[in-house]
């Protein structure tokens, strides 16, 4: 058989019986329920995660660069399981809307954003966006990998990772079908994000609090660094800088500075900035 049709048709039916396993999971009691729910957050829904969507990229090309002479077989494989992944979700998408028929009649993202900028646009812009998945995935690989070693040697703060990456839009009433695994996939993607973000907050204020020449790129980074409102300006001193520092961080909570954890104000540079509590 060809590369690309061994992997296609190895693909779909891999991710259609894991979907239905899931499906299956929650009716079979109180068992079934707690595994449910451990699947639906971190480090459980990152191992769910990587079987829908990596292991298939991944196993692919190895699989048929391995069992098959065919030219470029590696690289037949890898599409083979992306299109694979493509058709699952469609397959799924019909079966799971035929399965909440009455649910269709009602209300829907998916209707809604066809009559706002057409249905052929609407469906080619969420394919391309689920190109970012491996990017996604990547960062989220970074977070298990690098964040507990920096938070160790640098006293930055852990974080209960299942707090932000966690999926349960599921379990809004009305999601069915295509509007439903694009919403999965927003849930998840915007958890891993956020936290990344955070993450950075407290690398970004630690390593280099000073402020960008650019203000509109001040402006624009601020929503997401909050910390930038009080950072050194670009034309300070180093000595500002390292005063900063001085005052922000013990040396045993380094916290980014805007952190709810900080309860204390101080004032530098003729800045107030929130610092820990004293013990």
């Amino acid at each position: 058989m060809h590369p690309f049709l061994m992997i296609f048709a190895a693909t779909i039916p891999a991710l259609l019986i894991g979907t239905a396993i899931l499906h299956l999971l929650p009716r079979l009691g109180s068992p079934g329920r707690a595994m449910s729910e451990r699947l639906c957050r971190a480090p459980g829904l990152d191992a769910m995660v990587t079987y829908f969507t990596m292991l298939p990229l991944i196993a692919g090309p190895i699989v048929t660069a391995r069992v098959s002479d065919v030219e470029y077989a590696g690289l037949f494989g890898f599409l083979g399981a992306y299109i694979g992944q493509l058709t699952a979700i469609v397959l799924w998408s019909w079966i799971h809307e035929a399965a909440n028929r009455e649910k269709l009649r009602g209300p829907r993202i998916v209707g809604v954003l066809n009559q706002k900028i057409g249905r052929v646009r609407n469906h080619v812009g969420l394919w391309v966006m689920s190109v970012a998945v491996p990017v996604f995935w990547i960062v989220r690989a970074c977070e298990i990998l690098t964040w507990p070693l920096i938070s160790r040697i640098c006293n930055m703060p852990r974080y209960n990772e299942g707090e932000w990456v966690n999926c349960s839009r599921q379990k809004f009433d009305g999601l069915v079908g295509h509007d439903l695994i694009w919403c999965l996939y927003c849930d998840w993607m915007t958890g891993v994000w956020s936290l990344g973000t955070e993450m950075l907050r407290n690398i970004e204020s630690f390593y280099c609090p000073i402020r960008f020449y650019h203000d509109k790129k001040c402006e624009n980074c601020k929503i997401d660094f909050p910390d930038a409102n009080v950072w050194v300006p670009a034309n300070g001193t180093m000595k500002d800088v390292t005063d900063l520092l001085d005052a922000a961080y013990d040396g045993k909570n380094n916290t980014w500075m805007g952190h709810p954890a900080r309860t204390a104000t101080v004032t530098v540079n003729g800045k107030e900035i929130k610092v820990m509590p004293k013990e």
